[in-house]
C-alpha cells in the first residue's frame, strides 16, 4: 500500500462539520479500494461493501428505511458501536445499484453522525440511463494515476523526494530527478504495474498487466453501449486512442474509419465516462474566462503515459536508448506534463486547457495554459534544453502579463527575454521532474516580482 496525497483531502473531509457522504471517482485500478481501506485505519470501525456481490447488493434493493439498513450492516460486520465511536461505511462499485445510490442522501440526511464512502466505475452512465445523485446530498473527489512525487514514495527514494520537495530545487539534484522522472515516464503512474515494476523489475509481465486493464476496460464499457453500432465504435476508438494519444483529432472519419462525427462524439463520450481518456479542447483566450472552445479539434489524451508508451512500443525504443532525451520525445514530453497537472487537481471537474489563437491562418498554439489567481499563464513543452518559443511569445503579446514558463530537460533557472515584439517578460525555466510544483514556483515568482 503507497501512500496518496488525496489521503489529506480525505482527512480534511472526515474532519468537515458539514461533512456529506462522498463519492470517489477515478479510472479503473487507479487505487480507489485501497486508499479507503488505509484511510479506514483511522476509524473505530469499518465496513466494507462491494455491490458486485448480490448479497451486498440486497442490503439496499430490499429495503430503505435507513436505520434499518444500519442495523443491518452493524450484523453484517458484527459490531455494535458506542454512540460516539468513528464508523466508517465504504460502499464499493455502488454503479451496481441505482437503489443504494439513491439512499446516500439520507445517510446525509437522518444519520450524519456516519462517515461514508462510496466509489464505482461508470457512474456517469447510471446518472445518464437511470437516476440521478442527490444533489447537494453528496460531495466529489478524484483519484488519479501516481503523480511523480508519489513514484518517489513508493519507490521509497526517500532521499530524492525530500530533494523533490525542497524549495528552491537545488543543483546537485538535477541528474538524479531528471533519470527518475525518465523512469516515471516509461513506467508510468498506475499503482499495479508501479508495485510489479517496483518488486521484479520486469517489463514484459508490465505490459500484460497493460493488456488486461484495457481489456477491462472494454468489458465495461460495452456494458453500457446502446447498441451494437455503438459498441463496435466504442472497440474502435479504444484499439486506436492510445496509439493517437497527444495529438489533435477529428470525429469525423476518427482513425480513417467511415463514422460520422456524431457517432465518434458519443463515443469519446462514453469513453470519457470511464476516465480512460480525454478530450482537451483548446482556449483563445489569454485572460480570464478560462473558456474551453468546443468548436475547435481537441487533442486526445489518455489515463497514463505508461499505457501511451506500452501501446505505442515505446518501452522497448527507450529502453535500447540510453539517452533520457528519447524518453521526452515528442507527444510523451507533453502528455507526461499534463498528466503532472491533472494530478494537482482533485475535483472531478478539473481539465486541461491549451493555447491557439483565434486568427484562422494562424497556427501558433501552447501547449497548456494554467489559471494561476487572475491569471492564465502559458506554459511550452520542450525537448531540449534550448528551442524557439515562437508560440508562447505570440500568447505575452496579447495577455495583460509578462509572465510565462517552459518545461523542459534542463536545470532550473528564471530569465528574463523579450518577445519579437519587444515585450518584456520573466520566463521560468522548469525542468521536466518539476511540473508538479508549477504552480508554487508561478505563485512564488508572481510574489517576488510584486514585492520588487
Amino acid at each position: 500500500m503507497f501512500k496518496r496525497i488525496l489521503t489529506d483531502e480525505l482527512v480534511r473531509w472526515k474532519s468537515s462539520v458539514s461533512r456529506k457522504p462522498l463519492i470517489l471517482r477515478g479510472a479503473r485500478q487507479v487505487g480507489k479500494t485501497t486508499l479507503v481501506e488505509m484511510f479506514a485505519v483511522g476509524f473505530d470501525y469499518f465496513v466494507h461493501l462491494n455491490l458486485d456481490k448480490s448479497i451486498d447488493r440486497q442490503i439496499f434493493e430490499k429495503n430503505d428505511n435507513i436505520a434499518t439498513i444500519i442495523q443491518i450492516l452493524y450484523l453484517k460486520a458484527n459490531i455494535s458501536p458506542a454512540p460516539d465511536a468513528k464508523v466508517l461505511i465504504f460502499i464499493d462499485e455502488i454503479q451496481n445499484s441505482p437503489e443504494a445510490i439513491k439512499l446516500l442522501r439520507y445517510f446525509y440526511e437522518q444519520a450524519n453522525h456516519l462517515y461514508v464512502i462510496a466509489a464505482g466505475s461508470l457512474l456517469e452512465s447510471i446518472l445518464d440511463n437511470q437516476i440521478s445523485f442527490p444533489v447537494g446530498r453528496v460531495e466529489y473527489l478524484i483519484l488519479r494515476p501516481f503523480s511523480f512525487g508519489e513514484y518517489l514514495t513508493a519507490l521509497q527514494e526517500n532521499e530524492a523526494l525530500t530533494i523533490y520537495n525542497n524549495f528552491p530545487f537545488p543543483e546537485y539534484g538535477h541528474k538524479k530527478l531528471l533519470a527518475l522522472f525518465a523512469e516515471y515516464c516509461l513506467i508510468g503512474g498506475m499503482p499495479e504495474v508501479v508495485k510489479h515494476y517496483i518488486e521484479h523489475k520486469d517489463l514484459v509481465a508490465v505490459g500484460r498487466i497493460f493488456e488486461n486493464l484495457i481489456t477491462a476496460y472494454s468489458d465495461d464499457v460495452e456494458k453500457y453501449a446502446k447498441n451494437d453500432n455503438h459498441r463496435k465504435i466504442i472497440r474502435h476508438i479504444i484499439h486506436n486512442a492510445i496509439k493517437m494519444a497527444g495529438e489533435r483529432i477529428k470525429f469525423e472519419g476518427f482513425a480513417s474509419s467511415n463514422y460520422k462525427s456524431k457517432d465518434i462524439g458519443e463515443g469519446f463520450r462514453t469513453l470519457e465516462k470511464t476516465y480512460l481518456l480525454s478530450l482537451v479542447f483548446p482556449t483563445t483566450n489569454t485572460k480570464l474566462p478560462l473558456i474551453e472552445n468546443i468548436r475547435k479539434s481537441p487533442k486526445l489524451h489518455i489515463l497514463d503515459t505508461g499505457i501511451l508508451n506500452y501501446f505505442a512500443g515505446m518501452q522497448l525504443m527507450i529502453l535500447n536508448n540510453d539517452l533520457i532525451d528519447t524518453v521526452f520525445e515528442g507527444k510523451i514530453a507533453e502528455h507526461i506534463v499534463g498528466q503532472e497537472l491533472l494530478s494537482l487537481k482533485s475535483n472531478v471537474s478539473a481539465k486541461n486547457y491549451f493555447w491557439i489563437k483565434e486568427k484562422k491562418q494562424s497556427n501558433a498554439e501552447v501547449d497548456y495554459v494554467l489559471q494561476i489567481d487572475n491569471l492564465l499563464i502559458p506554459v511550452e513543452v520542450k525537448l531540449g534544453k534550448t528551442g524557439r518559443l515562437r508560440s508562447l511569445m505570440e500568447f505575452i503579446d496579447l495577455c495583460p502579463h509578462n509572465f510565462a514558463v517552459r518545461i523542459y530537460s534542463g536545470e532550473l533557472k528564471i530569465e528574463t527575454t523579450k518577445t519579437l515584439k519587444g515585450k518584456e517578460f520573466t520566463l521560468l525555466n522548469l525542468p521536466f521532474y518539476l511540473t508538479g510544483k508549477a504552480p508554487m514556483y508561478i505563485k512564488r515568482l508572481l510574489i517576488a516580482e510584486t514585492e520588487t
